[in-house]
């Protein structure tokens, strides 16, 4: 396929450049030179029918915003309250035809700019005005103020609780995709036709394995992707969030969506990023009410409650050996995740789950007051209720076992974590049998289970199968019972 180097069309049609912000301005324009054009016949003090109809209706001049996203087409407001803003002068003819000064109503502070220019008053942008967040994934030079944000994330939340929506952020790379550079494909790879198979798919949108050729790359659709994309629309506003670069985040957006059905102009890149190496909320606006997938925490340092941390998608060989995996990848043995219960299919469900509390449960609460972080937590802390845990030679021994991930990734889930062990205990935690806690794990038929478990249900958010992570070394000895594979959480 052709690399998109354009940014996508905008989904705000009163963004167009050629439309309703053209209009706006020379609306103000043409309030500021209308004493200049009034009749001697009609004085401004005298307004015609048309005027006194326009002033019954209202003052205010509203541009009115589409909705982010909204397949329903429906509108945003920015009213323009000229009555609380500064003054400035301009001339008006009395009836005797005298000049006199009349005040009108101007900035700052400015609501935002469009093009350089504020949509309220039409003054240049300066070095005085530089507050407030870019919105150019939205349209191109498109700037709003902190006031204007935050209405307009009022009433974008607002929408979207009425549509019983929430806000979902999709990262891009491991997430719901894998690409790999054409130079970088295995000599494996290479032999297996790779290439070929992708460029074979260059026209079928139906298609999993792609060449983007103006970018000398393969992409890989995460199995299920698309039955994801399907299922979450109808409960989420789906966003996509990636640190990749513009033109590339637009063509993996083509891909995932080829009718333009999910995402629109809700295509977010690094250029549109407001902290260098973070990903952050202020440029989503409904920021209130998100849900975030992505593989990678450490760029959400400011949203980790919004975070579901997905299982990194590695199909490439080249993605492997980036993350320190000697291992064959999934191009290589021809393998992929199964659709039926991947990573995506499983996440789907915990999505349903949150939207399902959000809205249908504490019916006692305000919409407007519920907290979709309250939920996530809530759901997080299910997969490992009434586990009882201690860890055996998992933390150095010169650390506070508390302060440890693995510690604290267990009590997100659920579980109670604790040092000795005692009769309520229901698993043992250790990298080898050997140890003591471990032996007593295995005489009292207590799981014994190596710490990939807790990582195996943070990803999933379901309790794993404790029988496929065993600890190396585990032996039947006389005189000790092996961990018993129908043990059961207290």
């Amino acid at each position: 396929m052709s690399v998109a180097a354009e940014s996508p069309s905008p989904s705000l049609s009163s963004l167009s450049e050629d439309d309703d912000f053209a209009d706006i301005l020379d609306a103000e324009l043409e309030l500021a030179s209308a004493a200049d054009s009034a009749s001697p016949g009609e004085p401004p003090g005298s307004p015609s029918d048309d005027e006194e109809e326009e002033e019954d209706e209202e003052e205010d001049l509203v541009v009115e915003l589409d909705a982010v996203g909204q397949g329903s087409n429906k509108r945003r407001r920015l009213e323009e309250h000229h009555q609380d803003q500064g003054t400035a002068t301009r001339p008006e003819e009395d009836a005797i035809g005298s000049v006199k000064d009349v005040q009108i109503k101007i900035c700052p502070p400015h609501p935002g700019f469009f093009g350089g220019l504020c949509f309220r008053c039409g003054k240049s942008q300066d070095e005085e005005d530089v507050p407030g967040v870019a919105f150019g994934y939205i349209h191109k030079g498109l700037r709003l103020g902190t006031s204007e944000m935050d209405r307009l994330r009022g009433s974008e939340v607002k929408n979207l609780l009425r549509e019983r929506k929430l806000v979902l952020i999709l990262d891009l790379d491991h997430t719901l995709i894998n690409s790999t550079r054409l130079h970088d494909i295995s000599a494996a790879e290479m032999d297996l036709g790779i290439q070929s198979a992708a460029s074979k798919n260059a026209d079928d949108p139906g298609g999993s394995l792609f060449t983007l050729q103006g970018m000398h790359m393969l992409t890989k659709l995460r199995p299920f992707v698309r039955k994801f994309l399907e299922e979450a629309s109808s409960m989420f506003e789906l966003y996509i969030y990636t640190m990749g670069d513009k033109a590339y985040a637009v063509e993996i957006a083509k891909l995932l969506d080829p009718g333009n059905v999910y995402f629109d102009s809700k295509v977010i890149s690094n250029s549109d990023c407001t902290q260098r190496h973070q990903k952050g909320l202020d440029v989503v606006l409904g920021a209130d009410s998100v849900v975030i997938l992505d593989d990678t925490e450490y760029v959400w340092q400011k949203h980790k409650e919004n975070l579901i941390l997905m299982e990194r998608y590695h199909y490439f060989a080249a993605s492997c050996r980036q993350f320190g995996f000697t291992n064959q990848s999934l191009s290589e043995m021809m393998q992929d995740e199964r659709e039926s219960d991947g990573a995506l299919a499983t996440i789907l469900d915990v999505l349903k789950r949150i939207h399902t509390i959000f809205f249908d449960s504490g019916v006692e609460t305000a919409l407007s007051s519920r907290d979709v972080r309250q939920v996530i937590k809530r759901v997080r802390q299910e997969v490992l209720q009434g586990c009882k845990l201690v860890f055996s030679r998992v933390f150095p021994s010169d650390c506070h076992p508390q302060d440890q991930i693995m510690w604290k990734m267990a009590e997100q889930l659920g579980a109670v974590c604790c040092s000795e062990v005692d009769p309520s205990v229901t698993h043992v935690v250790a990298v080898h049998a050997g140890t003591e806690k471990a032996r007593w794990a295995a005489v009292n038929k207590k799981f014994l289970l190596h710490p990939r478990w807790i990582e195996a249900c943070n990803y999933r958010w379901q309790r794993q199968p404790e029988e496929n992570f065993s600890v190396p070394g585990l032996k039947e000895d006389k005189g000790k019972e092996k961990v018993t594979e129908d043990a059961t959480c207290n």
